[in-house]
């Protein structure tokens, strides 16, 4: 029976130990090894691809993955390892200006409806109801279209489309911040709007758009990808995660065409996922 209950015990300890790589759960620290992963490839591509991600080798088209191809080569001979690495850079570059887009604007009115409130509040909180409304998807197609169709006018317009979550969110932190008591208590010793505004509110009201943030990145990697799939993002030989994707689809009988960019992208996403959650619980 000590035995057992030594065996259970070290095994417990064995588990506490690793559910935590330098205080981080084993799953938050596993997401952000991959970010770590995706951001080498998109700053250092030639690091890791060694090969050209835009001229193939014809007599090597459509191989499978092996050790010289880890996922395998294109219609082309192209090495789709490379290609999905030198990818890398323009979805994590697009996804980043989509969130800034969201954030700096959906940040701002939902700050100024929250705070002014009145028909300042009024008038926003409409425009935000019409944008919510609009499905996201749709709406950034329409906006692609009229752009044009290159990776960052996808960016733009996915950004347009985040903009108005980050307004409600704002919106709704800055109220009640607003209502606080130490804000009151700020007030009576004399504390004019504006410093109350960057001294508190601001930094109160923002820890909530943090996590939102990672998690729209996600969601824009994902956004942007379906956007190049149809064909609205940079024209060949451009190397998007989601064009790749379109590329692959038509050949059925190489799925490893389909299957290695949707694979990073599903691990990107659900990597920036998990870490979203674990900022909002820590938060």
């Amino acid at each position: 029976m000590s035995v057992s209950v030594i065996t259970r015990g070290g095994g417990f300890a064995r588990r506490r130990t690793l559910a935590s790589i330098a205080g981080l759960p084993v799953g938050v620290a596993l997401s952000f090894l991959v970010l770590a992963v995706i951001v080498l490839w998109s700053l250092f591509p030639g690091l890791f691809a060694h090969q050209d991600p835009a001229n193939g080798v014809t007599s090597e088209k459509l191989l499978g993955p092996s050790a010289q191809h880890l996922f395998g080569t294109d219609d082309l001979g192209r090495d789709l390892f490379s290609r999905v690495v030198h990818g890398a850079a323009s979805s994590v570059t697009s996804a980043l200006i989509a969130v800034a887009i969201g954030v700096l604007v959906g940040s701002l009115i939902g700050l100024l409806a929250g705070f002014l409130e009145g028909w300042t509040d009024v008038v926003l909180a409409r425009l935000t109801d019409v944008l919510l409304a609009i499905p996201g998807f749709l709406f950034a197609v329409v906006i692609v279209s009229a752009l044009g169709f290159k990776t960052v006018n996808a960016a733009v317009a996915t950004g347009v489309t985040a903009i108005a979550v980050f307004a409600r969110v704002m919106r709704a932190e800055v109220i009640k911040v607003r209502k606080a008591t130490f804000i009151e208590a700020s007030f009576l010793q004399g504390g004019s709007k504006a410093q109350i505004l960057f001294s508190h509110i601001i930094p109160n009201a923002s820890r909530s758009i943090i996590p939102l943030a990672v998690l729209q990145f996600g969601l824009a990697i994902l956004v942007i990808a379906g956007l190049a799939f149809l064909g609205y993002g940079d024209p060949p030989p451009a190397s998007d995660w989601g064009r790749l994707v379109a590329d692959g689809e038509r050949f059925p009988f190489a799925p490893w065409l389909i299957y290695a960019p949707a694979a990073v992208i599903v691990a990107t996403v659900l990597s920036l996922n998990r870490i979203s959650r674990w900022l909002r619980r820590t938060s």
